[in-house]
């Protein structure tokens, strides 16, 4: 009642000015009171048409702004509710600020709906990968308690290795989750890439002699081009993940290679680790450094080796290094491994 009162104050008053304004404008031009009425009539129509136009306009222009705020805002209100799926629609949008906003909202519930997605999974992978070592553990010493199994040193030893099988999964587990976190202390020292892949050689030479597999290394470059800044514990971790992997899928008779040399952009070394095993289908190269990825036969655990999150800790150790790690394989040609790390 307030607005409407000052709104027809407001009117009266508009209406007062202009006859005043009228009848002293035709006054001066010596008109009648025809020509004051015409300028009264005028005047008031473009006193009130100007409001009008402007306020029209005004209500033109802040529903462009609501409404496209008000999509956002449903849209956020149903994302806090739980609903991923929900999307801004964007063809409503003419190219502007809006539609940038629209684009970057919808992005933003994408990228939220791949990591519930991913969590889900990882929860699902982590039960299973948990589930076959802890029914194995159960099994064995409820037959040893039923009298089924003799508690013989074979039945300990096989129930022991299934705990280390445990302890190695939730070890790699908080690995992967720290690094992920970026909170993975590292100790930075400079390293000699010729001597960690000396060391790395040496501590699978047992492995690879007993498969038939002959471990090789090459370094091109000078000793001071192949020095980098890094964890050296950690980057061992890396390449023995890799000719964990290599062995693990490596026929008697074939070759591991450890490669080294000096990059100039950036300037780094690039270190490879290269056999000539069974190699991986094209299809699934993306997704080989995902956790606990099963989809080619060469990720199963079969022979119960490996927690299937080798590949994702070495990802993510190579990037805390601010490097990059790549993968090329053809099957029947074998696999090869790039990283790419900074001097």
């Amino acid at each position: 009642m307030r607005f409407v009162g000052v709104f027809a104050l407001m009117i009266l008053l508009v209406l007062g000015g202009m006859a005043v304004f009228a009848f002293l404008l035709a006054n001066f031009f010596e008109g009648g009171g025809r020509m004051a009425a015409l300028i009264w009539v005028g005047g008031c129509g473009l006193s009130l048409a100007l409001p009008l136009l402007g306020g029209s306009v005004a209500m033109r222009v802040f529903r462009g702004i609501t409404n496209p705020l008000a999509d956002v805002m449903s849209a956020a209100e149903a994302v806090a509710d739980g609903d991923l799926t929900v999307r801004v629609p964007q063809s409503r949008y003419g190219p502007g600020e809006f539609l940038r906003l629209a684009d970057s909202f919808n992005h933003m519930v994408e990228e939220l709906d791949r990591a519930e997605n991913q969590r889900r999974n990882l929860t699902a992978d982590v039960a299973h990968e948990l589930r076959s070592p802890l029914h194995i553990v159960q099994g064995n010493l409820e037959g040893v308690l039923d009298g089924v199994y003799d508690p013989s040193i074979e039945h300990i030893a096989a129930t022991l290795d299934e705990t280390h099988l445990l302890a190695r999964l939730v070890d790699d587990l908080q690995t992967l989750s720290l690094a992920e976190a970026g909170q993975l202390p590292l100790n930075i020292e400079s390293v000699d890439v010729p001597e960690l892949l000396a060391d790395v050689r040496t501590s699978f030479s047992g492995q690879a002699e007993a498969a038939g597999i002959d471990l090789q290394i090459e370094c091109e470059g000078e000793s001071q081009t192949l020095t980098i800044e890094g964890d050296v514990d950690r980057l061992d971790q890396v390449l023995s993940n890799l000719v964990a992997n290599g062995l693990r899928y490596t026929t008697s008779g074939g070759v591991i290679t450890l490669s080294a040399a000096p990059t100039t952009d950036p300037i780094g070394v690039c270190i490879s680790v290269r056999d000539d095993g069974e190699g991986i289908p094209p299809e699934d190269l993306p997704y080989v450094f995902d956790r606990f990825w099963k989809g080619d036969r060469a990720r199963q655990r079969a022979d119960g080796s490996g927690s299937g999150l080798g590949l994702a800790i070495a990802r993510q150790l190579v990037q805390l290094h601010g490097g990059v790690i790549d993968v090329e394989s053809e099957l029947g040609q074998g696999t090869t491994f790039f990283i790419d790390l900074p001097a």
